[in-house]
């Protein structure tokens, strides 16, 4: 990917010489855009360098009458604004996308717009239209049709709506199914022994292991991450995995160390610009301090992230963020301002859809009922949200449910 970018930069360089008429713009358009893409992975996706190739590449796209060739320009628009944390303007980019692919009947772009749409729903909360969106690229991609995303844009795209899909299914209570899309992009990713499509396959696995609390997973595919990123020149990626790779430090038992590569891996992941997923991190480095029994620094970094999810409005984490603040506020002896910190989350958590973070939100304030004596009550608000689950009972949050539910009764 990085000789890719200086070749690119080296032929827009030569096109300067070249007397600009439409023949001419029709070969820069082509040089940006697929400098973007490149610099997607070589750079970061939130990088000044980035949003200069696609805006440049949009301005020629437009002023050509914008053919159907180069629909990925709002595509990969739509991927640096999201990183930004601009999802408004990410999500008009989707819209836009999926409106002039229609008009053009063009099914490429519409496997795009619909990738888009999913990935950028889920930061907004959204996950049951994410779903809709993401299982729609996996029916709409053709292997042989649309080969030619995989160059356009970078990756390839029914890679990473199976990553996505697997963390939309996990936060809407699907764990098993969750697991099954991760895995099988991480899978297709190296069948297709395509770099980019496997670092991305395994930043999502990251994450959704990490909800998961499968430790011993979540460290086989951070330690993959940074590897290949590292090979390939990835800066993101390597971010990404370091601060897994930090998680899973803090959570065994190794919590200095956790908290320093939390630290390293959050300033290496925000130097490229990226706002989006930053309140997720300072969640767990958060976390990581309270496992140290420094609730005060825990406290002020939870704060911290909450600030930045509502100044962006990113939605997806919401419920886990106040449910948070919850337990660091009932370690503080304030359980009035626990419970209703809990009920935000339980709030967030119905409103979305996301039945993982309700049965959380649930789960604590069992608990907290349990404490105070209530354990009619605790069970009457617990059982029906455990009873929703079809799948995932071995997992970390249903047996514990479980176990609770026992005891409560």
């Amino acid at each position: 990917m990085a000789e890719a970018a200086a070749q690119f930069q080296k032929g827009l360089d030569q096109l300067t010489l070249l007397p600009d008429n439409r023949e001419r713009q029709r070969q820069e358009l082509e040089f940006w855009s697929a400098l973007g893409a490149a610099l997607r992975f070589v750079k970061g996706q939130a990088t000044p360098e980035m949003g200069h190739a696609f805006t440049r590449a949009r301005e020629l796209w437009e002023r050509l009458g914008s053919p159907s060739q180069f629909l990925h320009i709002p595509y990969g628009q739509s991927f640096y604004h999201m990183y930004r944390g601009e999802f408004e303007l990410a999500q008009r980019l989707d819209e836009d996308l999926l409106r002039l692919s229609q008009e053009h009947n063009d099914s490429a772009g519409l496997v795009l717009g619909h990738a888009s749409s999913g990935r950028n729903l889920i930061y907004a909360g959204r996950f049951a239209a994410a779903r809709s969106h993401l299982e729609e690229v996996l029916a709409l991609y053709d292997p042989i049709a649309h080969a030619s995303l995989d160059q356009q844009t970078g990756s390839q795209p029914r890679v990473g709506a199976r990553g996505q899909l697997g963390i939309a299914l996990s936060c809407l209570g699907f764990p098993d199914q969750a697991l099954v899309q991760s895995n099988s992009a991480v899978a297709e990713a190296l069948m297709l022994a395509h770099a980019p499509s496997l670092a991305a396959s395994l930043a999502m696995g990251c994450r959704l292991l990490s909800f998961r609390g499968d430790h011993a997973a979540l460290d086989e595919r951070a330690g993959q991450l940074i590897a290949l990123a590292t090979e390939q020149g990835f800066p993101l990626y390597r971010a990404l995995g370091t601060i897994f790779r930090g998680w899973v430090k803090a959570r065994t038992g190794n919590v200095a160390e956790g908290i320093s590569l939390l630290r390293s891996g959050s300033s290496a992941y925000s130097s490229t610009g990226a706002e989006t997923r930053i309140s997720y991190h300072i969640a767990l480095l958060a976390k990581a301090y309270e496992l140290a029994n420094q609730v005060e620094e825990a406290s002020v970094l939870l704060e911290n992230a909450l600030q930045i999810s509502e100044r962006i409005g990113e939605r997806w984490y919401a419920a886990e963020l106040h449910r948070y603040k919850g337990q660091l506020m009932l370690r503080r002896g304030d359980h009035t301002a626990a419970e209703e910190l809990y009920r935000q989350a339980l709030t967030i958590a119905k409103e979305q859809e996301a039945r993982l973070w309700e049965l959380r939100a649930a789960v604590s304030l069992a608990q907290l009922d349990r404490d105070r004596g209530h354990r009619h009550d605790a069970c009457n608000l617990l059982a029906p949200v455990y009873g929703w689950f079809t799948e995932g009972f071995d997992t970390q949050d249903l047996t514990g449910v479980k176990a609770l539910l026992d005891e409560l009764s």
